[in-house]
């Protein structure tokens, strides 16, 4: 029998989050996504050294952060049947709306949430097909203009410091 080299259930790509609390966060991925834990290891010392969730057909690695370590929040797009229930069921599970769901130029609509932990999710559902020549098209049509607008002008972090340079 030989070893496949992308172990079954994984994809090429596989995203891995470096967590404040990975308890919390598999329990927020639970109730936001449906997620399916697969693995949870904790060390000696009570730290989660390594656990998987499934979120669809993809697998989400993650563990938790050594004290010193900055924070490295995790960004995932999640492509969902329907972007506006899952949302919901997001902030729903305690997350926090950047964006709400909207119909954007290239044919997904899409709404963002930051969980508890400072993660942030782009919940996506395609509902159109288009050519680049359309897409192109799109960007100069007021209504698509104003989406972008809306979208780009959210504050993924409001927590920070602000840039005083």
């Amino acid at each position: 029998m030989s070893v496949k080299p992308v172990p079954q259930g994984y994809n090429t790509v596989t995203p891995w989050i470096v967590s404040r609390d990975t308890v919390q966060l598999i329990d927020f991925m639970k109730r936001a996504f449906d997620a399916e834990e697969l693995a949870c290891l904790a060390g000696k010392d009570g730290s989660i050294e390594h656990a998987e969730v499934r979120i669809g057909d993809s697998v989400v690695m993650m563990f938790d952060a050594r004290p010193e370590w900055p924070p490295t929040p995790g960004f995932l797009r999640l492509y969902v049947e329907d972007a506006d229930a899952v949302h919901r069921q997001a902030v729903a599970a305690g997350g926090t709306s950047v964006t709400e769901v909207t119909h954007l130029f290239f044919g997904d609509l899409v709404g963002r949430v930051r969980d508890p932990l400072g993660n942030l999710y782009w919940i996506q559902t395609r509902v159109e097909d288009l050519s680049p020549q359309e897409m192109e098209r799109r960007l100069d049509d007021p209504e698509f203009t104003k989406a972008m607008e809306y979208v780009q002008s959210a504050d993924f972090f409001p927590d920070r410091a602000p840039d005083l340079d």
